[in-house]
């Protein structure tokens, strides 16, 4: 057997540029909490919060890649998280914007991304901070509190 006996080479460590999803998956176990949605309502408001004015087609096009729910549309829009900016006229289609309520959700999804905000460890803000809270929110709860101690901190420098 042929082993490499060089010795290795000393690396300097570089910090990564972007690390912002590093607590995606806390922020979203945080929103389907606090506003009952479930990854894939989530997901598409992420979508359609970039997209601005979207029609039917456009959102179903997207809707193709997600678990398999023939009446998200239909739900999203009674719920108001989807609205309607423009009924059809003609020939021209009618257009739809994510509502007042989605638009938030994902800035504020963002805002802790980006260690710009923390999320609430009071328990009537956040419920799984509350007493009867199941165990793996729990467990959410301890990286909650470091993920909040690291973003006051990035707000410090």
């Amino acid at each position: 057997m042929n082993f490499n006996t060089n010795p290795r080479k000393n690396y300097d460590r570089k910090e990564p540029k972007s690390d912002y999803l590093k607590y995606w998956k806390v922020v979203k176990k945080w929103a389907k909490s606090k506003y009952n949605l479930n990854t894939a309502d989530i997901e598409m408001f992420l979508f359609l919060y970039s997209e601005g004015l979207f029609t039917r087609n456009q959102f179903e096009e997207f809707d193709e890649i997600m678990h398999w729910d023939k009446n998200r549309f239909h739900n999203l829009l009674k719920d108001g998280w989807i609205i309607v900016w423009r009924k059809q006229k003609g020939h021209q289609a009618t257009l739809y914007e994510l509502g007042f309520s989605g638009k938030r959700i994902c800035s504020t999804i963002y805002k802790k991304l980006n260690k710009e905000e923390t999320i609430s460890e009071d328990g009537q803000r956040n419920s799984m901070f509350k007493k009867g809270a199941s165990y793996s929110e729990k467990v959410y709860r301890k990286i909650i509190k470091r993920m909040n101690i690291e973003i006051k901190k990035s707000q410090q420098n």
